[in-house]
């Protein structure tokens, strides 16, 4: 292999920022810092290249890496005056995984390599510190069997807790030192015990147990889950960061803390941390302690000390550092920092997690003051992230009311954003479990580590009782956009009870509770939540635009948007009302409107089942004239809302069995109501049953066996069009056929939806341009693309059931063995949740490439859900569609991805 391992040190750094893809992005940010002159610990990266080598040779090591990791060994022993392994002057590292995406948490982490029975002491000649010396070690023994020789970290905890019980202790931070070499020894106990092997006192061994302990964690559960959540290739890969150890847990004046340029909860320009005093960095990310704020400015108790206040010529140099640091790279930093003995050191920098809200803020602040441009400001916001502003909120008079009834529970740190209420689940496995059974949930922990990502994605809201705004559960709650509350002390959980108990208030599994994410408030109970600050300005009309500084500057954000994207954005919308929110989201149109549904709607049921049960055409015409009335109404409502906008409406698409009643009882009660023999009702009910509905009596078919439907769909939406355009409003229909798998299907439904619209000018004596288009959704349709298009004006893709003609996967079934799939890597992602872009996608491009042989201005769009996926967005404008169509809340985030798909490609 070409060159393995990358020195970053005070005079040679090998590697820099542009590197992130070899040198994860860890290690290339600690090349830039040590580069641009920042206190960086000397240390070495090897690549994510031998990640990749190491997992395809059966987790064997490249030839030639051992000499490459001793010899940068050697130079970092140079750049410290110490030596790896040496008793008397001991050089100490760690060991951290670093993948090109920020992962946090995910992987594993030793610290304190180098340290046994004979080092430890040359640690404690140095320094003169021998409570500082055996907290290290017991550390770095638990640590490294936790991580490398996988003995259950709970073992090395019980014996930490029996001791502080012993003493009436709250934190570690109090135990003597012979309590800590009783640790020691008791740690190493634990390890043969569980292992039946010796923990190692080789420092080489060490090390090298240590680096492949972090490949290995490439792999892990939690790390899987994860990249499957935020769609990480699986064959990048991790780089290993070997880096001289500083120590924030060597008395007074000592510390390390972790801190954001920014807030990332709400984007304001300020400085934004914690720090604890006499600690190890995994103390503050893990939450084991709660620690306290940085700056003054960040106090919310008198009684907390911060960073600015305890050591202030520190805090200085630090401010300079962030400073730097962000106008460097040019946007929000996530930093690291270890204080040893009154000296700073920087440990890492990498992009800030933020919440929608911070993103949002921070992008156009930027632009404002002059940092980045527009361009670059688009591409700073996650287009999911877009959907935490349109996230839930309690109403205030609610609240209120609710706090005066005595519901405050606690009050503990806001983290993530918004408001959620929900069942408590007190594990991750039993909130993913309650998730699964439609239940709304609260996931309570004491703190939450990388293990619980399934539950925390699961969960309406997170709350900790351990932990800051930069612990893990903030950290991912944000990236995720949950509502979050976390460090609030006052509560005592008990997870074998499985109850926990708030200011003598005991609430148990699947109480409901509350949270408010921006406040930091628990409350007891339920509650309901309500639209968000943008919801009020522009769906509900009850807030001012210019009563809103974040909608001005989604505004004005959403303006750039629209400036760079080149595709279109419809909506899925069925009744007037979606289509108003639709248009106040920004839906340039309507490219499904799905007129089944309109038949669920008060009394049309009874209608509608009417006309399936008629025993003729002359029974069917009768019924589907009272539902002629009902289906124009909703189209005259639905086209005044648009206002112009193209509106594509689906005619009748499931079999005709879904609109019947399910038990004997409810057909005799619909017998009654049509004065229909039940018992006639109950034969024609399974005459109508299908094996496999799906690939049935359903879509054209339906209109082609009884062309009676599609006339009278046709008529409500030409005679609606008509009277809209009566009124001075333009309308643009166009009508689509569903599951059209050959020509003279669809030509058989045109010319009926043409028949129908001249009947109706004449009548009218008025007429509307209109188009008749199909749904591309078999893989028929997408072979023969180019002989249907001599007839269809248009195609829209309805990739939910092309994705399940494709697989031969019914959508109703799949979660069986889907999550399986996915987990396992048969496939990488859920087909119904993100296109399948080699074989739904293949298709596709070929009904493109056909259709538009035929026809060059096809206009074609896609339908259902996938429309609102930001990588299908992608996917379909490199493919040349003219718009995607989504639900209205997903509208932002399909422009979003949209526009930086475009900047992707420039």
């Amino acid at each position: 292999m070409k060159k393995m391992v990358y020195y970053f040190g005070k005079n040679n750094s090998e590697g820099g920022a542009d590197m992130k893809a070899l040198l994860g992005g860890k290690g290339a940010n600690l090349a830039e810092m040590a580069r641009i002159g920042l206190p960086v610990p000397p240390g070495f990266t090897i690549t994510t290249e031998v990640c990749t080598a190491f997992y395809a040779n059966n987790k064997n090591y490249p030839e030639g890496l051992r000499d490459e990791v001793n010899a940068n060994l050697r130079k970092i022993e140079q750049d410290m005056g110490a030596e790896f392994g040496n008793q008397d002057n001991p050089l100490l590292v760690s060991c951290r995984s670093g993948a090109r995406i920020s992962m946090p948490g995910m992987m594993d982490t030793v610290l304190n390599i180098g340290l046994n029975d004979r080092t430890v002491e040359g640690l404690i000649r140095r320094t003169d510190n021998p409570r500082f010396g055996y907290d290290s070690y017991r550390r770095f023994i638990g640590m490294y069997g936790d991580v490398v020789m996988g003995v259950k970290f709970r073992l090395f905890e019980n014996i930490l807790n029996e001791i502080k019980k012993r003493r009436g202790l709250r934190h570690e931070s109090e135990l003597t030192t012979d309590e800590l070499k009783e640790v020691c020894r008791r740690f190493k106990d634990v390890i043969a015990r569980a292992t039946d092997a010796e923990f190692p006192e080789n420092p080489e061994d060490q090390i090298w147990g240590a680096i492949g302990a972090v490949f290995n964690s490439w792999n892990i559960p939690r790390a899987v889950t994860y990249r499957r959540l935020n769609h990480i290739p699986e064959d990048w890969g991790t780089a290993v960061n070997v880096q001289t150890m500083v120590f924030g847990n060597m008395g007074p004046t000592s510390a390390t803390g972790v801190a954001f340029t920014r807030n990332p909860a709400a984007g304001e320009k300020v400085f934004f941390g914690e720090y604890l005093a006499n600690a190890q960095g995994e103390d503050v990310v893990a939450g084991i302690r709660t620690p306290q704020p940085i700056n003054k400015a960040q106090k919310s108790d008198p009684e907390q000390v911060s960073l600015e206040e305890l050591m202030p010529e520190i805090y200085q140099e630090l401010s300079k550092y962030y400073q730097k640091l962000e106008n460097h790279y040019k946007d929000m930093q996530d930093l690291e920092f270890t204080i040893q003995e009154g000296k700073l050191y920087m440990l890492q920098t990498r992009v800030g997690k933020r919440t929608g809200f911070a993103a949002l803020r921070i992008a156009v602040d930027m632009v404002d003051e002059g940092l980045i441009d527009k361009r670059t400001a688009v591409t700073r916001v996650e287009p999911e992230q877009l959907t935490h502003l349109l996230s839930p909120i309690f109403d205030p008079e609610d609240k209120k009311a609710v706090l005066k009834k005595g519901r405050f529970l606690a009050k503990g740190i806001n983290a993530g954003p918004g408001a959620a209420s929900g069942k408590i689940a007190f594990s991750a496995d039993r909130a993913f479990q309650m998730a699964n059974e439609d239940d709304s949930v609260i996931l309570v922990r004491i703190e939450t580590s990388p293990e619980d990502i399934h539950g925390m994605a699961a969960s309406q809201g997170i709350l900790t009782a351990q932990g800051g705004s930069t612990s893990h559960a903030a950290l991912v709650a944000r990236g995720m956009g949950k509502c979050c509350v976390v460090g609030c002390n006052a509560l005592n959980i008990d997870y074998d009870e499985k109850k926990m108990t708030v200011n003598n208030v005991v609430l148990s599994e699947g109480d409901y509770i509350s949270l408010d994410g921006s406040a930091g408030e628990v409350i007891n109970g339920r509650m309901d939540t309500y639209p968000s600050e943008i919801a009020q300005v522009l769906i509900e009309k009850t807030l001012k635009q210019e009563d809103s500084l974040l909608f001005r500057r989604y505004e004005k954000f959403m303006t750039w948007v629209d400036e760079i994207r080149d595709i279109g954005v419809r909506t899925n919308a069925d009744t007037p009302k979606d289509s108003s929110v639709a248009v106040s989201l920004g839906a340039e149109g309507i490219g499904l409107c799905r007129t089944e549904h309109m038949f669920f709607e008060g009394n049309r049921i009874d209608s509608m089942r009417e006309m399936i049960l008629a025993e003729n055409k002359t029974g069917r015409i009768k019924a589907l004239n009272k539902l002629l009335p009902m289906q124009r109404e909703d189209f005259i409502g639905i086209f005044k809302a648009m206002n112009g906008r193209p509106v594509t409406i689906r005619t009748l698409d499931p079999p005709l069995h879904e609109f019947l009643p399910h038990t004997d009882e409810e057909l005799e009660e619909l017998g009654e109501k049509i004065q229909v023999d039940a018992e006639v009702l109950k034969r024609k009910a399974r005459s109508l049953r299908e094996a496999n509905p799906m690939l049935g009596h359903r879509g054209c078919r339906l209109g082609n066996v009884y062309p009676e439907i599609t006339r009278m769909q046709a008529r409500a939406i030409i005679e609606a069009a008509v009277a809209v355009k009566k009124e001075g409003i333009d309308v643009k229909p166009e009508i689509m056929i569903p599951l059209v798998a050959e020509l003279r299907e669809f030509e058989n439904q045109r010319k009926v939806v043409n028949e129908v619209a001249e009947e109706v000018f004449k009548e009218e004596n008025e007429s509307v341009d209109y188009l008749v288009g199909t749904m591309i959704e078999l893989p028929r349709a997408c072979l023969t693309a180019d002989r249907i298009a001599e007839q269809a004006e248009f195609f829209s893709f309805g990739t939910n059931d092309l994705t399940q003609t494709t697989f031969g996967i019914s959508r109703d079934d799949a979660g069986s063995f889907l999550p399986f799939y996915v987990a396992q890597g048969i496939l990488p992602w859920d087909p119904f949740q993100t296109l399948d872009f080699i074989g739904v996608g293949g298709l596709m491009k070929i009904g493109i490439e056909k259709g538009r042989k035929t026809r060059p201005d096809l206009k074609i769009g896609i339908c259902g859900e996938h429309g609102g996926d930001p990588e299908t967005v992608k996917f379909c404008r490199r493919v040349g569609l003219n718009y995607v169509s989504c639900s209205p809340y997903r509208i932002p985030v399909a422009k979003l991805a949209a526009a930086q798909e475009v900047l992707e490609k420039e």
